[in-house]
């Protein structure tokens, strides 16, 4: 398996450092069972597969791109060949890469844009794929009602773990509405399935409604209930 996550939230402060970039056409795709990457948040990956390890090669000289894309249930038998993707994943922008003395890596992916798979490609190790860009409705903001419904949601299922000291700068009026969703999306506690969902939401709105029906679900899962699945 190829992943090595940092768990925690970060603090808002410094984050949001996304410009225009060009996005090629084709992008190299890092295919894995229980990641999903959003746009306007960063991913930090530990890389140690060969073809990984020359995926990020690649990309370092040549666009500096990499769709980050999660593998479809059933995926196991299947790993190390090309077994099937959700078509829709997030453009990442290679913004450090830490090599290692034996050939691996830490590296650090900026979301950008999301992306629909158009063709796959195999004459690689790994994976590749000529992409459509996905970019959402624009939207200004939130509904205040909206934000003010995700924000007393998430605060209600913090206090039932404990968290919310941890997540407390998130709720600040100054942090976008656009960061905020995203950001939740990436470290709420939920199923690499259930972020999928909320990636592929026609629009913030969307979204924002979906991760607070999410919430509910989990606050009635510590309760006994039945989950969302």
């Amino acid at each position: 398996m190829q992943t090595d996550r940092e768990r925690e939230p970060q603090g808002p402060e410094g984050k949001d450092r996304s410009a225009p970039f060009h996005i090629p056409a084709r992008i190299p795709i890092f295919a894995l069972p229980n990641v999903v990457l959003f746009p306007r948040t960063y991913l930090p990956l530990h890389v140690f597969e060969p073809r990984y390890r020359q995926m990020v090669d690649d990309a370092v000289m040549n666009g500096q791109c990499i769709g980050m894309a999660l593998l479809r249930e059933g995926w196991e038998p299947g790993y190390y060949g090309n077994p099937p993707i959700y078509s829709m994943g997030c453009v990442g922008r290679l913004v450090s890469v830490q090599p290692l003395a034996d050939g691996r890596s830490n590296i650090l992916l900026q979301g950008l844009e999301r992306f629909e798979v158009a063709e796959e490609s195999y004459d690689k190790a790994y994976r590749q794929a000529n992409i459509t860009i996905k970019p959402r409705k624009p939207e200004a903001m939130l509904d205040g009602a909206v934000r003010q419904r995700l924000v007393a949601a998430l605060e209600d299922y913090l206090r039932t773990r404990e968290e919310a000291p941890t997540w407390q700068g998130w709720f600040r009026e100054d942090v976008s509405d656009e960061i905020l969703v995203s950001t939740l999306s990436t470290y709420l506690d939920c199923t690499a399935l259930e972020k999928q969902f909320l990636l592929e939401a026609e629009s913030l709105h969307q979204q924002a409604r979906r991760l607070s029906d999410l919430i509910q679900f989990l606050m009635h899962d510590q309760h006994g209930a039945k989950g969302w699945g």
